[in-house]
């Protein structure tokens, strides 16, 4: 619960991270953020700045790119991709005691989706997103909660974050333990400025986000075309309506109900217009790519419960080709 001299770091310096620390540092809250790089190097010399609209303002947050420093937190965001948990999770480690709630605010299912959930399958454990348990052994499931996003935001410059439309975040609890520590985390946000509702459960927030995101990331980033494009076009349309009516019935075997139809889905997408995904952002500047929790975890899923998933099959094998490709491509260019 949150108490005057609660320890808090938010880990992940970025787009959504950088957010968060930010503007929980504005409204008075003390807090360290996790961060690397330029961007770590100009927060630390200049602060974060935060551009929201016609809204201006840099804040002096403490910033470090070294976990072990900063000891047992009693909070702790995770606002890193996938990929990028499991390759930094036991060195996260420090940050964890037996009462430090862990709160992911992560695209598409995070590491401990499963935890105390799932009917037969829950407190089972995804190895697309947590290989060997690299991720669960520093970061407890049965200490986490979860947020889902629903806002733009990006960094324009090292040390600057530019916030686009929407300010609404969905916090729940992993599990029913952590509902008071949930019911924290969320007044804690509202206080930083955030638009927060409650998820029952959180699990369904996030497939229900994951719906979208699952198809038109990959498809963009495999064609490098707009969303609107992707849906304007009757071939790869099907697509996308082929891998959520799966990724539908994989959900109602772990009990979400989705309240949309595909159609009414896609017609949100629509209304964005010709953007482009974040995975095709990715792309572009030559980054790892978001597989595995937005396509790999769904799959096992579906291959753990029996269910046939051919076109999530197909777009999980071009998708990881690709982001082996580029990996690839990275270690060229490095030698």
């Amino acid at each position: 619960m949150n108490t005057p001299n609660q320890k808090i770091t938010v880990v992940g310096g970025g787009a959504i991270g950088g957010l968060i620390a930010a503007r929980l540092a504005h409204a008075g809250v003390a807090v360290n953020l996790l961060a690397r790089g330029a961007h770590l190097e100009a927060i630390r010399r200049d602060g974060l700045t935060i551009v929201e609209g016609d809204t201006r303002y840099t804040q002096a947050v403490h910033a470090t790119d070294t976990a072990a420093s900063l000891g047992v937190q009693d909070l702790v965001f995770v606002c890193l991709k996938g990929q990028a948990l499991v390759q930094a999770a036991a060195s996260l480690a420090p940050l964890v005691g037996p009462h430090t709630h862990i709160v992911s605010a992560m695209n598409g299912v995070p590491w401990w989706f499963l935890h105390a959930f799932g009917g037969a399958r829950a407190n089972g454990r995804l190895e697309a997103v947590d290989p060997g348990g690299v991720v669960s052994a520093a970061l407890p499931p049965e200490q986490a909660s979860g947020c889902v996003v629903h806002l733009s935001s990006s960094i324009a410059g090292p040390g600057v974050i530019h916030k686009g439309n929407g300010n609404q975040l969905i916090v729940g609890e992993g599990s029913p333990q952590m509902a008071a520590h949930a019911q924290a985390a969320r007044e804690l946000l509202t206080r930083a400025g955030f638009e927060v509702t409650p998820g029952a459960p959180i699990q369904a927030d996030i497939w229900a986000k994951l719906w979208g995101n699952m198809t038109m990331n990959p498809i963009s980033a495999l064609t490098r075309s707009t969303a609107d494009v992707i849906l304007d076009d009757p071939l790869t349309a099907g697509l996308v309506s082929a891998v959520m009516a799966e990724a539908r019935s994989i959900g109602e075997a772990l009990g979400i109900r989705l309240a949309m139809t595909i159609e009414e889905r896609n017609a949100i997408t629509r209304k964005l217009g010709a953007f482009k995904t974040s995975m095709l952002q990715d792309v572009e500047a030559g980054r790892t790519l978001e597989v595995e929790a937005l396509l790999g975890a769904p799959y096992e899923l579906a291959q753990r419960m029996g269910l046939a998933a051919p076109s999530l099959g197909m777009l999980y094998g071009l998708a990881r080709q690709l982001d082996a490709n580029l990996e690839a491509t990275r270690r060229a260019v490095a030698r």
